[in-house]
């Protein structure tokens, strides 16, 4: 069973910083692209930024210059630098990762959640 845990969500005041991380256990045997989504409620699950296993980013045009996402593949772990944080970034954020368990088998897991709250 694979499980991603998130962590280092908050509250901070606009203009600070927080960084978020996600570490993916259980059985891995490679992990493909992992990301950061994030959701308001109401609202649709958003993509925050993405990253692949040879280490290409993808950011949505709201963040950046702003968050940067990074990842550790010796911890299968996942980071979101978010940096000049501004109210609207306020929201609950996902991590994502494409998973195998084997080399055949890839399947797609979400993390938990964790709130980002970033106050006037």
């Amino acid at each position: 069973q694979v499980q991603l845990v998130e962590s280092g969500g908050g509250l901070v005041q606009a203009g600070g910083s927080l960084r978020l991380s996600c570490t993916a256990s259980g059985t891995i045997f490679s992990i493909n692209a992992m990301g950061w989504y994030r959701q308001a409620p109401g609202k649709q699950r958003e993509l925050v930024a993405t990253i692949t296993s040879g280490g290409s980013t993808n950011y949505a045009g709201s963040v950046k210059g702003r968050f940067t996402i990074s990842r550790d593949g010796a911890k299968n772990t996942v980071y979101l630098q978010m940096n000049s944080l501004k109210p609207e970034d306020t929201d609950i954020y996902y991590c994502n990762a494409d998973i195998g368990t084997s080399w055949s088998r890839f399947y797609n897991y979400w993390g938990q959640g964790t709130q980002v709250t970033v106050s006037s």
